[in-house]
């Protein structure tokens, strides 16, 4: 007899046993789900992103956008492109690289250990992977998303960082300045000439994610912290003319990495970007066909020979706009 009840007794403990584990697991597994909002558009549709939790183990989430124009040292167009006349690209990639690696490396300093670049000029094939620190993400090419220089940013990030920007299209702060392409002479957001760093500070204030740092021409790091009042900011040159004075390359890049270590330890103070109500935005272009071509997108309208206007409540609408109009 109790042979027999032995059995079905243990293996009925047993099998009570696995279940509760069982039931444990799928807990766990439910909670670590998250739901999923929608944001920005697609190639004209919408975009769904991930609500991440913020924190990742101990660390932070911080996402860079890197360009060019704005590093140590650069002058020319034939330094920002493989394929120009007597190209200087090889250096001035590696000083961008450099530029980047510092900004990532004053974050692990402080402690942020989620971190993703995205290689945001020209090819988007610029960045060397080796050149920056082991644990940190590269993004490279064009997705083809809305958010264009900051694709790949959703809410879940603690901050937005911007290294080698420059200042916009007919600025004097830099030889090469312009805002996106060629095609552009200007762009107004609600009456304020917007630069790259602005479209793309607006597509972040629109997630509710902090801007917190800025690398670039010294005229675009002044008119940032008007801009985002608690921005740090690293003058690595200053345009005169046709011609920059820049920071010696080395020393631009250890005070990028000590700025963007005080950046994050400031744990995006006074650093959301306000979003107005509407947004009103003029684009002029530099050749009256663009502008006649570019009307068509919906709810444009052609002002005047060169220029057309846009006018949207949401800033995902602006977005989306431009990645058919610029």
């Amino acid at each position: 007899m109790s042979a027999l009840l032995f059995f079905p007794i243990s293996l009925a403990y047993h099998i009570s046993q696995n279940l509760e584990s069982l039931a444990a697991i799928r807990g766990r597994l439910t909670n670590a789900i998250q739901p999923t909002k929608v944001y920005i558009g697609r190639d004209g549709g919408s975009l769904a992103l991930p609500m991440r939790d913020r924190k990742v183990g101990n660390g932070m989430r911080l996402f860079i956008s890197s360009d060019i124009e704005g590093t140590a040292g650069i002058a020319d167009w034939d330094e920002t492109e493989p394929d120009r006349p007597g190209a200087r690209w090889n250096y001035f990639r590696e000083q961008m690289t450099r530029e980047v690696a510092a900004a990532c490396q004053g974050a692990l300093d402080a402690g942020w250990t989620d971190i993703l670049v995205k290689d945001a000029h020209d090819s988007g094939r610029n960045i060397i992977p080796t050149g920056l620190p082991r644990g940190v993400r590269l993004s490279r090419a064009w997705s083809g998303e809305a958010l264009s220089m900051v694709a790949g940013l959703d809410q879940g990030f603690d901050a937005l960082a911007f290294t080698g920007y420059h200042s916009a299209a007919h600025d004097s702060g830099n030889p090469l300045s312009h805002t996106m392409n060629g095609a552009i002479y200007e762009i107004l957001i609600n009456g304020l000439r917007a630069s790259e760093f602005i479209i793309h500070s607006y597509a972040a204030g629109a997630l509710g994610v902090p801007v917190i740092f800025l690398s670039g021409d010294k005229a675009l790091c002044e008119s940032a912290k008007a801009f985002v009042p608690g921005i740090v900011t690293v003058a690595t040159s200053e345009g005169i003319g046709g011609a920059t004075v820049g920071m010696h390359p080395l020393d631009a890049a250890d005070s990028i990495r000590a700025a963007m270590k005080e950046a994050v330890s400031r744990g995006g103070k006074d650093c959301s970007v306000k979003m107005p109500d509407s947004f009103e935005i003029i684009i002029k272009y530099t050749q009256h066909a663009k502008a006649l071509r570019n009307s068509n997108y919906p709810g444009t309208r052609r002002v005047d020979e060169r220029t057309i206007e846009f006018k949207a409540t949401d800033y995902s609408e602006v977005m989306r706009a431009f990645r058919f109009i610029l």
